[in-house]
């Protein structure tokens, strides 16, 4: 896989998508679980995602059950949850392992591009958050306790480019 724009997820619904169809647009990449210390980050996204969308940001959420089983609903519950509590209007996707043999092509690619601390090539937590430029270029990897806000400049950054 030479491009993020090769790989293919399911939305929330359980459709299949080409990430192709963000080419040209600012991602910012997290994957999110419903019962998490983390999860009011939720607020914090949806507030980029309503305040930049329009300029070319694109926020994708990947729930993920593997860190202490934070995320067990089904799909369908967490679209729910995540609409109800937080607003989310963002693009969310099926459930997805981000570690392991099990792990999606998604963050298969998405850490091989952007490694974590100290070199480290697994997702350490919930709300991990990568950031893709316009042409679907991996520039950076924010850590699970990095508040979406301190993200910011770094969107702004490359929505200008």
């Amino acid at each position: 896989m030479s491009s993020i724009y090769d790989i293919s997820v399911k939305n929330i619904k359980g459709q299949d998508e080409k990430l192709e169809k963000y080419h040209g647009k600012v991602l910012l990449i997290v994957n999110t679980a419903s019962k998490c210390g983390f999860t009011p980050q939720f607020e914090g996204l949806e507030g980029l995602y309503e305040k930049y969308n329009e300029a070319g940001l694109e926020v994708l959420g990947f729930p993920c059950n593997q860190f202490m089983s934070q995320d067990p609903a089904s799909n369908d519950e967490i679209s729910q949850f995540c609409s109800l509590n937080y607003g989310v209007t963002f693009p969310m996707y099926a459930k997805i392992d981000v570690n392991g043999e099990s792990a999606h092509p998604l963050y298969k690619f998405l850490k091989s591009q952007a490694k974590g601390f100290l070199g480290m090539d697994f997702v350490k937590w919930n709300f991990t958050k990568f950031l893709v430029n316009r042409e679907g270029e991996v520039v950076k990897r924010f850590a699970p306790t990095d508040d979406p806000k301190k993200i910011e400049k770094d969107i702004v950054a490359l929505l200008k480019a």
